[in-house]
């Protein structure tokens, strides 16, 4: 025992002879001076955390102040014995480790009382798993390399060959068991059973369910088995979805012969699902009870049912077949499952939505579109309603004939346009044309052709001014349904002896296209609050859509539409677009 001492005490020893004066060197002396300004710092501490301790909390910590205290005691006796007398007696250093193990069941005595402690250091599932393989793999390589030892000393000649044979028969062998899936997963359960409190890390675990969701390419309800069946080991699975009709259909499946049973909503088993939100292992004696159709059992591998909760209701289940390794199955996997099946649930049922949203709109697009064209077929039909009115008393004047034959040209050629924009497929939610790239519209002209199409109308639209060399960026035949839908208005809401006066004039760096006429106006009120309002008409056969468009398209040009009116004194209408210097053209100053 002296001899292991001195042995012990080497790092600390000076050169000199131990006991005699100058034993210790300088390097040993400051060594030992630390020392014992550490165990005086550790007394101090722990006396102060003792006294700073409210009385009621002291029962936690007692014993730890106790076992702290009597290690920082002893190191102080020890280590001011060997300055005083400038060596370590060896039975004070032997018994040390003594000591110090002694005071270990204080510590544990005071972490037993305070279960809440923790030390905020976690190690990481994933790097005890790598640890733990390459640790496998360096013993058993040791392993391997002594047998091979081995057979080269007793194989006699055949030593080497038998050494080196057997040697990469191990290297094989380890390659093929790091590349299994089996094996990975069952040291992933070895470790999150045997190392852990908790079976899962559930923010690795729950970050992978997401991404596995979330990420695109495969179907959505294939990746939702994935993502389920990869938390529990499964290699397999299906999905079945509530659809109409009370029925539940495989919607997807994951590495899994097609299944095509449907299961009634209304069975015992989706009852059980939905009321009681069991995952089912079938076969086991833990859901020996739950009433699994028989054609469930025709599934390969068939382990476990999951139900899809969505809003306390059965969206679906996912079926999944048997791991690769043996997986104990207790209260958190099956907690985690029921929460994984639900998330599953909302994900699928969004994305479902997503999918009936897209086809509404579609829909609402089309029948948008509609409303559109026969807004327009009707303009065309009150033109030509008007036309046989005024036929009655004016079919024997030659000018009402001129303009009589000019209306339906033009009718003819509006509705020839359409028809064959609409066989093309070319008219959007406002009727205009899908791809209509803007073109340098020449103003005056899109306006007389506007006029002209109600020459036949009473009281007939005048031109009564129209600045030449004015140009915008805009579709011209859209522009002339724009003044169309307007001047349809005029003169459906002006009496047959009123005025319709149109104008065309340049007003800064805009064009202004004023519609006045004499009619019987409209209060402040529905101007403001329901004339740009699509669907809302005064007119008995009105759609209310006219007035709209042409905002909104007047809107895209860059421009806005303007209206004054009064009830009894008649309504102005005023469109202004921002112009376009055309080639070829002078600029004149505003």
């Amino acid at each position: 025992a002296p001899a292991q001492a001195v042995a012990v005490s080497a790092p600390v020893a000076g050169s000199g002879p131990a006991g005699v004066p100058g034993g210790f060197d300088m390097p040993a002396q400051v060594a030992i001076t630390v020392r014992l300004l550490l165990a005086v710092l550790g007394i101090l501490l722990v006396e102060q955390l003792y006294r700073n301790t409210p009385a009621r909390e002291r029962w936690g910590i007692k014993f730890a102040c106790l076992g702290l205290g009597t290690l920082f005691v002893y190191d102080f006796y020890l280590y001011s014995d060997a300055m005083l007398f400038r060596r370590i007696q060896p039975d004070l250093w032997a018994a040390r480790g003594i000591v110090d193990a002694l005071c270990v069941p204080p510590l544990a005595i005071t972490a037993a009382r305070n279960p809440g402690w923790k030390l905020g250091l976690a190690l990481s599932r994933k790097l005890m798993l790598r640890s733990a393989a390459l640790i496998g793999c360096a013993v058993y390589l040791l392993a391997m390399a002594a047998g091979g030892w081995y057979l080269r000393s007793v194989g006699g000649a055949w030593g080497p060959v038998m050494q080196l044979a057997s040697l990469c028969g191990a290297v094989l062998l380890l390659a093929g068991v790091l590349f299994s899936g089996t094996a990975r997963a069952r040291l992933r359960v070895f470790i999150n059973k045997h190392f852990y409190q908790a079976q899962y890390d559930y923010r690795d675990e729950w970050r992978r369910f997401t991404q596995a969701l979330s990420e695109g390419g495969a179907n959505p309800g294939e990746r939702a088995i994935q993502a389920i069946g990869t938390l529990v080991e499964s290699p397999a699975g299906a999905l079945w979805i509530a659809r109409e009709g009370a029925m539940l259909e495989p919607a997807a499946r994951w590495n899994m012969p097609p299944q095509g049973t449907n299961e009634p909503a209304g069975s015992d088993f989706c009852r059980l699902l939905e009321e009681r939100q069991w995952v089912v292992e079938v076969g086991r004696g833990g859901n020996a009870g739950a009433p699994v159709p028989a054609w469930l059992h025709g599934v390969p591998e068939l382990w476990l049912v999951v139900p899809l909760i969505l809003h306390g209701r059965l969206f679906g289940f996912v079926v999944l077949a048997r791991p690769r390794t043996a997986v104990a199955l207790n209260w958190e996997v099956f907690d985690l499952l029921r929460l994984a099946g639900s998330q599953a649930a909302s994900c699928l049922a969004h994305g479902e939505l997503a999918d009936r949203l897209a086809l509404a709109r579609q829909f609402e697009s089309f029948n948008r579109m509609s409303t559109f064209v026969v807004h327009d077929l009707k303009n065309l039909l009150s033109q030509h309603s008007l036309l046989l009115s005024n036929a009655e008393r004016h079919k024997d004047n030659p000018e009402f004939q001129e303009d009589m034959l000019a209306t339906l040209a033009h009718s003819v050629l509006k509705m020839t346009a359409l028809l064959q924009r609409l066989s093309r497929g070319e008219v959007t939610e406002r009727g205009g044309a899908a791809v209509a790239p803007e073109t340098i519209a020449p103003l005056a002209t899109v306006v007389r052709r506007a006029v002209q199409a109600y020459a036949g109308a009473r009281p007939r639209p005048e031109l009564a001014a129209a600045e030449e060399d004015l140009y915008a960026m805009a579709d011209e035949q859209r522009l002339e349904r724009v003044l169309a839908h307007l001047l349809q208005n005029a003169v459906e809401a002006t009496p047959p002896h009123g005025s319709i006066r149109v104008a065309l004039r340049r007003q800064g760096d805009a064009a202004v296209i004023e519609l006045r006429d004499s009619g019987v106006g409209m209060n402040e009120a529905f101007v403001r609050d329901r004339l740009f309002r699509p669907f809302e008409t005064t007119k008995a056969a009105g759609m209310g859509i006219g007035v709209y468009e042409s905002r909104e398209y007047i809107r895209e040009l860059g421009g806005r539409l303007e209206v004054e009116s009064r009830p009894g004194a008649g309504t102005t209408f005023r469109v202004m677009l921002p112009l376009h210097r055309a080639a070829g053209t002078v600029p004149v100053a505003a």
